[in-house]
């Protein structure tokens, strides 16, 4: 049965970048505290208050809530409140305009370092490294010596010190852009320097500037808080919340009041500031419109509606039972795979075929609780190994599974194998990770792995690093770790796709003589009916996350009932067939676009 509306599609309901934010209740937390202290500071010239700077001495160190004083007086009896709302006031426009000064000048480093490299690259991070090799509050504090306290020298040293924080960071995330294939095009078309950096470069490093930014306000405006609390920043009448704090200091245990509302503002607008910086950087990262970064479980989310049986009578090794996954999207759930059921026998090779997109990676991920969530979520069906249905298992029952008795081989074994550990190692980890052996023996059992997948003078190429073995090799290491504990089934997600054609032979030979050595079950994904027929004894053949048809591979290669699966058998074309490919598939696309 079709799960209820909440999996149905939801192509529109994409978060925007407010509900992004509001979701994180820290970040909405601290954009409202922030807008409130940020309005009433704009306001503070039209609200109804006393004037900050006009003593009365006869009622000076007022308690707060006293009469006309809601926060009291000062030690001249100057309304807290009054000088509070323009002290914040001051506070954020110094923070910000330094914040701003320091991105500029940092970041500007930063573009020319990292895309020019060489001696100019050397010349300017010199430059920089000697700023940050003195303490930067120190330094502050010396540069508004050497040119005299006040609130714009204050501004002055604060973003000085700042620019190396920014020059490292964009320079880093530049030499990573300059060589990418998008700025060489660039460079092709005859862009000179300037224009590649301003218009191809810039415009990929401009979030990190934004996020740097917010999330650096806060400490501006901490620092210049330090500096006009030594004296150094803000000169009276005028006064920030720095100046406030340094000025009440000496009535701490008299007249407590004075410095801690001050402090109290600064704490809530420090953090209120560094709340929000947090979220803005989140939302500006495209994964968290998937839900890719709230809170990852370790095992897919299940909402299943229905508990289907917990254990399936005579069952063979694999059964898929109206399988339901999607992807939460807004207040929905997109399906992504959409009541898919097949059974795999031992010693069975059953495909999975169809073009990308289709739901063929979806569903093998599926099957043992692999799908990222969020924002992925099982909404329906049932998976059962061996008779049990794998998602009801609690997680470590699950983990327990997976690699003992069901074992993946990935596409690509240059992503999925571990670059800083040596390959023996690795195949050693996965025995271990299963059985109760030494180090010495798992060692010995991946030798005698690599030897069975067909590496070459294994004692040898044990110590060897991932990078250091061609892609046909590493492939075989990833099957010698997926068949570490023996597994009743191996999934095998497009495992020949990046081999070139002579290897990709060897490696099906070498999964269909596993296959009948030990009697394993082989669930196949592939894209390529050729494939299809050399090794599968059925094929089931998706389409738009739906398995459109499913038969023995000779029957359905014979005699093809859905238009889908005709046009992709259509595309495989036979030797010496020449341009009468071209007259054979044109007819059944034509059809199609009809």
């Amino acid at each position: 049965m079709t799960p209820s509306v909440t999996t149905q599609p939801s192509p529109n309901r994409r978060r925007s970048n407010w509900q992004l934010l509001m979701a994180n209740r820290l970040a909405a937390a601290g954009l409202f505290i922030f807008g409130f202290i940020l309005l009433v500071a704009i306001l503070a010239p039209v609200l109804p208050m006393p004037d900050p700077n006009m003593t009365d001495q006869p009622n000076r160190l007022l308690p707060p809530l006293s009469q006309g004083h809601l926060l009291g007086t000062d030690h001249l009896g100057r309304d807290i409140l009054s000088r509070l709302v323009w002290g914040t006031q001051i506070s954020l426009i110094v923070g910000i305009s330094a914040t701003a000064l320091a991105a500029l000048f940092g970041s500007l480093i930063g573009l020319v370092a990292g895309y020019a490299r060489g001696v100019t690259d050397s010349v300017l991070m010199r430059f920089v490294d000697m700023l940050m090799a003195f303490p930067y509050i120190l330094l502050a504090i010396a540069i508004v010596a050497a040119l005299g306290p006040g609130l714009l020298n204050a501004l002055y040293a604060i973003a000085l010190v700042n620019i190396p924080f920014f020059a490292r960071n964009i320079r880093g995330v530049t030499v990573s852009i300059r060589n990418r294939e998008f700025v060489d095009a660039a460079r092709l078309s005859g862009k000179s320097h300037a224009s590649i950096l301003f218009t191809e470069v810039l415009p990929n490093v401009l979030p990190v500037i934004v996020i740097t930014m917010s999330t650096t306000v806060g400490w501006m405006i901490l620092e210049t808080a330090g500096l006009s609390f030594l004296g150094l920043g803000a000169q009276p009448p005028t006064a920030d919340l720095g100046s406030m704090l340094g000025q009440a200091r000496a009535q701490l245990f008299t007249a407590p009041h004075a410095s801690i509302i001050p402090g109290i503002m600064i704490f809530a607008l420090v953090m209120s500031i560094n709340l929000l910086g947090d979220g803005i950087r989140d939302v500006l990262d495209p994964r968290l419109r998937s839900g890719a970064l709230d809170r990852p479980l370790s095992v897919t989310h299940i909402a299943r509606q229905t508990t289907p049986a917990a254990t399936l009578a005579d069952a063979p090794v694999l059964v898929v039972d109206h399988l339901f996954t999607g992807f939460a999207n807004g207040g929905a759930v997109t399906p992504a795979v959409r009541d898919v059921s097949f059974r795999l026998g031992k010693g069975e090779c059953l495909g999975i075929i169809g073009e990308s997109g289709s739901g063929k990676s979806v569903t093998a991920l599926s099957l043992m609780g692999l799908v990222a969530s969020p924002p992925g979520v099982i909404t329906s069906g049932a998976v059962y190994i061996g008779g049990q249905d794998v998602l009801s298992l609690r997680e470590h029952e699950l983990i327990a599974l997976r690699g003992a008795r069901v074992a993946y081989v990935f596409q690509d074994p240059l992503t999925t194998l571990h670059p800083l550990f040596p390959v023996a190692t690795q195949i050693a980890e996965a025995v271990m990770a299963h059985n109760q052996v030494s180090k010495r023996a798992a060692h010995q059992r991946a030798l005698e792995l690599m030897e069975t997948v067909g590496i070459r003078d294994a004692a040898d190429r044990a110590s060897a690093y991932p990078h250091e073995l061609s892609g046909g090799q590493r492939q075989r290491i990833g099957i010698a770790m997926a068949l570490a504990n023996d597994p009743d089934v191996i999934i095998a997600d497009e495992p020949t796709t990046a081999l070139d054609v002579t290897v990709q032979a060897r490696i099906l030979e070498l999964l269909q003589d596993l296959r009948r050595e030990r009697g394993l079950a082989l669930l196949l994904i592939t894209h390529d009916f050729g494939v299809v027929a050399q090794v599968c004894d059925r094929v089931a053949v998706m389409k738009n996350g739906e398995i459109v048809e499913q038969g023995e591979t000779a029957s359905i290669l014979r005699a093809p009932q859905h238009d889908y699966t005709k046009r992709l058998i259509a595309c495989v074309p036979e030797l010496g067939e020449g341009h009468a490919f071209l007259d054979r598939v044109r007819p059944l696309f034509e059809e199609t676009r009809l």
